[in-house]
């Protein structure tokens, strides 16, 4: 009796949630055919003929700023433009000045490196710069040398100089000149061996010859390297001291090859160090190296820079800009452009709220403007605040059918964060497209930005967003700020953001939530110390249920 009451207890129970089941797939079903059948039918939808519902579309086209519209155009009311923001600026002509960067390092300038040696043998007596990195000037006695070959040549000038004074008064003419050839060919052979006149002076007026002899700095500068030591006995040819002078240095920096046509010879050039941020070290671009390394595919310029206060220290790592100008271009604020990689393309505004797509060929950048070289003219005006709306506007106001009723209801603006793939993908109504793989790298102001997805074909929910991010050289980048912007190309899509945090070797990564299948835009926008902030758009496609 028990057992069978338990038993029809649970069948009733199963039964109620059956029943209960039922009326929700029914009432999902039902709404779903209902909000299609009676959104068909109000006014200004589209009807899936690519006409709008209680509009004329004639009267439409006469209306002022309609003419001429093409494919894609939108029309946007005064109140919503208002809303979302749209500002619009003149295309005009105005100088371009464009800036090419790149990470420097601080170098000897060897023009002026010496190298103090010897031309005789001898024993050094005493050493008077003992250390690396003392700063000598030229004529400043370095060591003391005794040597036998100099003291008998010291002996046999002072033999010929004696000589020529006993002869002064002879009347053999040729006797006289021979003990003055002596005397001059004693002289030179000291000079050769790198004692000055001064010296010779010294010796012949004492009239004897010196135990030992100093050695004197050729020119001023650094000691880099020494091998003088007292009692030292050296050879000929002997390498003592490496001076350096550092009162101009070079800097040498790695440019790519797009940016080759933009330096020149002689090409002012800026420099900014971490060591001092409130500086700016100005200096000249003073030579081109003939070729390109494949491996990084760039070109070395080497930069001449003074260096009065010795604050420039070879080693060193600094930012280098160049300027360049361009002359007066026809130019865009560089937020009207959209470029999606495969195309850029700018919003003409028509007047009355109309904007039309209009694609364009790019030029030079510099920080806030864009050369046009085919696409628009001077006087023509360009979207440059939320253009990314419009885009997503026109596509969807060209596609037609369901996509240009949702666009003109606004469905658009729905954002389905919390819709994962597994709920999706059995729904009327959607399609599950599978990720496809990310890993895109872009060259931007001397860094290289790689961006990718863990996992590498991101799906709808909870995905890693990696960005890796090194210099012109390869070097890893460990010390920028990175923080992800990302949104869906439709009107009225939130754009969300995280923050990334460094995980080794310039790779920075952030969760993010991509509620839904489709095309992302992500933006990586980076932080360095001494540079300008980047900011870097990337699309990517994300599998699972989308529209």
């Amino acid at each position: 009796m028990g057992g069978n009451s338990m038993n029809n207890d649970t069948s009733k129970k199963w039964l109620l949630v059956g029943v209960a089941a039922a009326g929700v797939v029914a009432g999902v079903v039902g709404g779903y055919f209902a909000a299609h059948v009676g959104m068909s039918d109000m006014p200004g939808m589209t009807t899936g003929k690519g006409d709008v519902k209680g509009m004329d579309m004639k009267a439409m086209q006469g209306m002022e700023g309609m003419k001429g519209m093409q494919p894609g155009a939108v029309v946007i009311p005064a109140v919503t433009r208002q809303l979302i923001g749209v500002r619009s600026a003149p295309v005009t002509y105005a100088p371009l000045a464009q800036e090419v960067r790149a990470v420097g390092t601080v170098e000897y300038d060897e023009r002026k490196l010496t190298k103090v040696n010897l031309r005789v043998s001898g024993w050094i007596e005493q050493v008077f710069v003992n250390a690396i990195g003392q700063s000598v000037r030229a004529g400043q006695p370095l060591l003391t040398l005794y040597s036998p070959d100099l003291l008998a040549t010291q002996d046999e000038y002072l033999l010929a100089v004696k000589a020529q004074a006993q002869l002064e008064g002879s009347p053999v003419a040729e006797a006289r000149q021979q003990a003055a050839a002596l005397v001059s060919s004693a002289r030179e052979r000291l000079r050769l061996w790198n004692l000055t006149d001064e010296q010779i002076a010294v010796i012949e007026r004492r009239g004897k010859a010196e135990r030992v002899l100093a050695v004197y700095a050729p020119s001023s500068g650094i000691v880099l390297k020494r091998q003088a030591l007292p009692g030292n006995y050296v050879e000929p040819g002997t390498t003592l001291y490496e001076l350096a002078d550092l009162s101009t240095v070079w800097i040498n920096g790695d440019i790519y090859e797009s940016e080759i046509p933009s330096v020149k010879l002689n090409q002012p050039a800026k420099v900014t160090f971490e060591a001092y941020p409130s500086e700016t070290f100005r200096g000249k671009v003073a030579y081109i190296y003939p070729y390109l390394n494949e491996a990084t595919r760039t070109v070395r310029v080497r930069m001449e820079f003074p260096n009065p206060h010795l604050k420039l220290k070879p080693g060193m790592y600094g930012n280098v800009v160049l300027g360049v100008d361009a002359g007066r271009r026809l130019v865009v604020p560089k937020e009207a452009v959209l470029d999606s990689g495969l195309r850029q393309l700018v919003f003409l505004d028509l007047g009355q709220g109309v904007y039309q797509p209009y694609p364009v060929k790019l030029g030079r950048r510099s920080q806030e403007y864009v050369e046009v070289l085919e696409g628009v003219k001077e006087g023509d005006r360009v979207v440059t605040s939320a253009n990314f709306l419009l885009d997503a506007e026109s596509k969807l106001a060209s596609a037609g059918g369901m996509q240009a009723m949702m666009g003109q209801i606004g469905m658009a603006d729905w954002q389905m964060r919390g819709a994962h793939e597994a709920k999706m993908e059995g729904m009327p109504g959607m399609k599950s497209e599978p990720g496809k793989p990310v890993s895109e790298t872009r060259q931007v102001s001397g860094f290289s930005l790689t961006l990718s997805t863990v996992p590498d074909k991101p799906k709808a929910g909870e995905n890693v967003l990696r960005l890796k991010l090194a210099d012109q050289a390869g070097k890893p980048v460990t010390n920028a700020q990175v923080v992800f912007a990302y949104t869906m190309p439709m009107p009225g899509m939130m754009e969300s953001k995280a923050k990334a945090t460094h995980t080794k070797d310039g790779i920075y990564e952030a969760k993010a939530l991509l509620g839904m299948g489709g095309t992302w835009v992500v933006t990586a926008n980076v932080t360095l110390p001494n540079f300008p902030p980047i900011s870097e758009k990337f699309q990517i496609t994300v599998g699972g249920g989308g529209m």
